[in-house]
Parts: structure tokens; C-alpha cells; sequence
């Protein structure tokens, strides 16, 4: 039987749609659900063009857990992804998916992680400092912002004039190359 993943997104989707679009055809991983804390988030749209179920909550009912984790139990759900999602996961949620949570961090942790530390800020923050590099961390989710057991991170070399916004598609193309692969691994290792 084929290992069921709920992704969480808070975004644009873009992470969301290449992970179903690897795994459409995979026999030993399945997308069943696409879970998001904004119903206007373009996810939902990507979700719908790809015909994956979606659900929609609220930071209650995240923080509560338990209607949550009853529809994820009800879809089986084996592990979740977070793939653009910003809000930080309750307790509840943690234990009851045990190094089976996978996040990605648009950054080489430890290094520009923690609470308000995504996206443009963290693009911001390593150009400002002049880092010679960058890059993406994949890795399990824990009690704390970003300090998980790294599973995968990937680099990308920063020029002397580099912007936000190419320093955004160097991270975005690591993300869609290496993420679904550190997913596959993962999952494949359970």
C-alpha cells in the first residue's frame, strides 16, 4: 500500500503542485489532501486543477488539533509536508506524527531560521550579511522554528550584486529539484 501524504501550504502552491506532479504516478506515494490556513491562497486553485481534495482551517483549529488530525486521520495519512506553510504546528500535532512532519527551509540552517524568518526575509537577511551562499534545508519538523534533523540541504553560490529576486528563483529551483527527491527518501526509509 502506497504511503499517504497531506501537504500544508500557505502560498502560492508551486511546491504543492511539484510534489503531486512527481508523485502522480508513483505506486508508493499518494497525495491525499491539501491542507491551508488561507481559503484564498492560489494553493487551493492548484489543488483544484489537480484534482487533490483540500481543506481549509483556521489557527484554532490547528492549534486545537483534534478535528484537524480527524480528517487526516480519515484520509490515512501517513506523512505531512509543509511546503510553504507558515504558522507553526501545535504540540498535539507534532507527537501525533513523529519524525513524519517534513518541512523546507529556504535557507542552510542553522543559519536564518527561526520565527519570522521566511521567504523574502531570509533573502534579505543573507544578502545583507554578504554570504557567499545560500540554499535550502529539508528537514523533520520538531517542538522548535526550524532546528529539526536535517534530512537534505542543497546550495547555490551568491554574486557580488545578487538580488532578492534572483536569489528567490536560485532557491526556487533547488526547492523543485531536491524537494519530492528528499520526500521519496524519506518515505521510502519508514
Amino acid at each position: 500500500m502506497p504511503k499517504k501524504i497531506a501537504i500544508f501550504g500557505s502560498g502560492s502552491g508551486s511546491n504543492a503542485e511539484n510534489i503531486c506532479t512527481y508523485f502522480a504516478q508513483s505506486p508508493d506515494i499518494d497525495v491525499v489532501l491539501i491542507c491551508t490556513n488561507k481559503r484564498d491562497a492560489l494553493i487551493v486553485k492548484r489543488a483544484k486543477k489537480l484534482n487533490i481534495p483540500t481543506y481549509v482551517f483556521t489557527k484554532n483549529e490547528l492549534n486545537n488539533f483534534a478535528n484537524l488530525h480527524k480528517k487526516l486521520k480519515v484520509r490515512g495519512v501517513d506523512v505531512v509536508i509543509l511546503a510553504g506553510f507558515l504558522l507553526k504546528l501545535p504540540p498535539k500535532m507534532i507527537d501525533s506524527y513523529p519524525n513524519r512532519i517534513i518541512n523546507i527551509h529556504p535557507s542552510l540552517l542553522p543559519k536564518y531560521g527561526g520565527k519570522g524568518m521566511y521567504g523574502d526575509n531570509i533573502h534579505k537577511a543573507v544578502i545583507k550579511n554578504k554570504e557567499t551562499e545560500s540554499g535550502i534545508s529539508i528537514h523533520l519538523v520538531n517542538q522548535n522554528y526550524d532546528e529539526g534533523k536535517i534530512i537534505l540541504q542543497e546550495k547555490c553560490s551568491i554574486s557580488f550584486n545578487e538580488s532578492t529576486e534572483t536569489l528567490t528563483q536560485k532557491i526556487h529551483k533547488l526547492e523543485q529539484n531536491y524537494f519530492p527527491l528528499a520526500i521519496e527518501k524519506m518515505i521510502k526509509n519508514l
